[in-house]
Formats: structure tokens, sequence, C-alpha cells
């Protein structure tokens, strides 16, 4: 089969990357041909098709230059450049299917409507909540927001949804509203959504809930080793930012009073987590900050527990799939799709925002090592079991079959 896989962004630059680049190895590996587009950045690797990308453009923080703003405003809501260069790549690689991604802003659903003239397939992998939130985030001022799940997206402008500016939102929210009044996603065929929450919340807010499927991501354990013996500290690996509650899991480990913490990724919240750490827990919080995928494995590994500590409505991160192939249990808010995957004796879960429940639940793991190692054990098997390569390939073959019965339909 011939799979276009679309992102905005093309390297490693955070899960929904990941997940892609690793999907795309596999793919590749099964015998399928498989290509990519998105928008050029100095970061890419070289691709086939690079030429045909649409330019660099900086979004955060926003172009300085008033005239580059309205550019990049206008970008979002609908890319010439972009649609140019995806009609260029369907001619010359005419896949069987496009799988696309977060095409969002730096792209726009311009690509989409290509697909639509040439009578292309396509699925799209939902990695967040864009499609029902202007702000991504079902997030608002730092709280859970679901205001817009009643399809009036206004509620982001009253709200300052992003980063409490009224501009930003008001343009995020003028995105959202302009693509859903010309039903700029109808070209996709099927949703795919890696947790049950997400179907959940996406059918609520009235996006194609006939075109949904649930399909768990996936994690790689043929190679990776397991964790070898009880013991070890707290780890935390992902983006730095406010919405991940790291500074929760800071001070729950100050109130913890002892144990390590081994904080493994960037991002804009770094330098403010690493003075809350010197002044409430001085000599037991280390920065790591981005390192190579062997290194964030081996962290976690040496790990008793890894922490996953969201103020919002996470979806299915790839770092409780990592953890879980390395044999180590996770302890998560109750929030999005986190629940689903430690509830059932893989981990522990807590209300967010409350480091003393959650110090109260590191205590509880740390101080039964036994126990909590054989919570990593359980949480090994079934990454081997429900998370495994061959189970997501299959899964994403069905779903690309649906794809393409409903658009020959």
């Amino acid at each position: 089969m011939r799979i276009l896989h679309v992102n905005k962004f093309l390297y490693r630059r955070g899960g929904a990357e990941s997940y892609m680049l690793d999907l795309v190895g596999l793919q590749a590996a099964a015998g399928h041909q498989v290509e990519l587009f998105g928008m050029a950045h100095p970061d890419n690797p070289p691709y086939r098709y690079a030429r045909h990308f649409p330019g660099h453009v900086q979004l955060e923080p926003p172009p300085t230059r008033a005239d580059r703003r309205l550019g990049a405003a206008a970008r979002m809501v609908w890319s010439p450049a972009a649609r140019r260069g995806m009609e260029a790549v369907l001619r010359s690689f005419r896949p069987d299917v496009v799988h696309l991604h977060n095409i969002y802003h730096q792209l726009s659903p311009s690509v989409l409507r290509p697909l639509a003239e040439h009578g292309i397939p396509a699925v799209m992998t939902l990695h967040d909540y864009k499609l029902i939130c202007p702000s991504y985030l079902l997030l608002a001022q730092g709280r859970v927001c679901e205001a817009c799940l009643d399809g009036h997206f206004r509620h982001a402008v009253s709200r300052r949804c992003k980063d409490g500016s009224l501009g930003a939102s008001a343009m995020l929210a003028l995105e959202s509203a302009v693509h859903r009044r010309i039903g700029a996603y109808g070209p996709v065929q099927v949703f795919i959504c890696p947790s049950r929450f997400l179907v959940a919340k996406v059918t609520q807010g009235g996006v194609y809930p006939d075109r949904l499927e649930q399909l768990s991501s996936f994690v790689v354990t043929r190679e990776v080793a397991p964790k070898a013996q009880p013991g070890g500290g707290v780890v935390y690996a992902g983006r730095l930012s406010h919405e991940k509650g790291v500074d929760v899991l800071v001070e729950a480990v100050a109130r913890l009073g002892h144990g390590h913490l081994e904080v493994v990724g960037d991002g804009p919240e770094r330098n403010r987590l690493e003075a809350l750490a010197a002044a409430r827990a001085a000599g037991r919080v280390r920065f790591h900050g981005r390192v190579p995928r062997e290194r964030v494995l081996d962290l976690l590994r040496s790990g008793a527990v890894a922490v996953m500590p969201s103020r919002c409505h996470d979806n299915q991160p790839m770092a409780v799939l990592e953890a879980f192939g390395c044999g180590v249990p996770v302890l998560a808010t109750n929030l999005g799709g986190l629940p689903e995957l430690v509830d059932g004796g893989y981990g522990e879960v807590v209300p967010p925002e409350n480091p003393d429940a959650m110090a109260a639940a590191l205590g509880r793991l740390l101080a039964q090592p036994e126990r909590t190692w054989a919570m990593g054990r359980a949480a090994r098997s079934r990454a081997e079991r429900e998370f495994a390569p061959d189970r997501h390939l299959a899964g994403l073959e069905r779903l690309y079959q649906r794809a393409r019965s409903d658009r020959a339909a």
C-alpha cells in the first residue's frame, strides 16, 4: 500500500511526531511505501518531497512584525501554499490512503481539499482536542474547561483561553468557527481516537460521531529490557509546560520529604520549575533536559514509579506507554484518558492539583518496592498484549480499508 503521512512538524518534537515517525518505520518494515508531507523546518531530516513543503512559519512565540502576524493568522485559517504542495505530492506519489495527524495552523485543512478532488481516502489521528476546543487542551486559565463542547467557540474569547490573551483567543476561535462552518474536515472518512475518553468528548462536541474509531497507540517492547529489580525513585518524562502539572509533582516530592525525582524533557516552564525545586526540594530533583530515547528508557527503568501529574485531559501519552514497556507503574491524575490506562493494577490515580494526595500515593509506592515492581511487571505484560505494534498495524489496516470503502461509496 502507498501511504502518505501528513503532519505540520516532521521531526521528533513531541508525542504526536514520535508516534507518527515510529509508525512510518513499522509500515515501511512491513513492506508499505511510505512518504511524508509537512512544513519546511530547519530540524527536518531530508525528505523526498521537501521541495513541495510550505515555508516555515514560527507561531510560538508569534512574529513581532504586524504584517507577518497577519500573514500567519491568514495561514492558520487557509494556506494556499500547503494546498499547492499537497496537490503536487498527490500527483507524484499517488497514495492509496492519506494518514493525517496534527495539521492545524501551519498547514491548515486546506490540505484536505485536494484529497476530496482526487477521491483519495483519508484517516486522521486525533492527538488532542483541537476539533472541539480552539486551544487544543480543554483548558482555560489553567483549569479544565469544556464550554466549547456546545459548538459555540465564542467561549474561547470570553474566557481568554490562549495565554490569557483576548486577541490570540479570538484568532483561535475564528479559526475553529470558520472550519466548522465550511465543513473543512469533511474529506476525512475516519477519525482515530487513541482513548475512549477522546471518543466520548468528540462525540459530545458533535464532530462526525459516525466516523470516530477508537484505536490505542503502540509501544515497541521487543528490544526494550524491562526493569530488572525493585526500588528506585520517581521519574517524570514529558514536556515542561503548565498543563502537565510538573510543579504539583515537585511540591509532592517536597512534602514527601525523601526520595529523588528525575525530570526528563524540556519546555517553557523549565526555569520556573528548576527554581521551585531548588527552593522546595533542594538536591532531590534533577533536570535532564531533552535526551535521546535510549536515555529516556534508562531513566524510566531507574525509577520505582513514573508520574503523569497532568492538570489537563491528557489523551493517551506515549510517556505512559513507554513506562509500561519498561516495566514501571504510573501514578497519574484522574483526568482524560489516564485512568483507563492506569486503573486495573498498573499504578495509582490521584486528583489533579493535589500535592498532598500525590505525596501520599508516592509514599505508598516507594514504601512497598516489591508490590510496586509487581505492578510494573503487570504493566509490561499489558503493553505486550494490548499495545503491541502488530496489533496496532492490523487495526490501522482495518481503518484504512473502511476509509477506502466509505470513499468509494
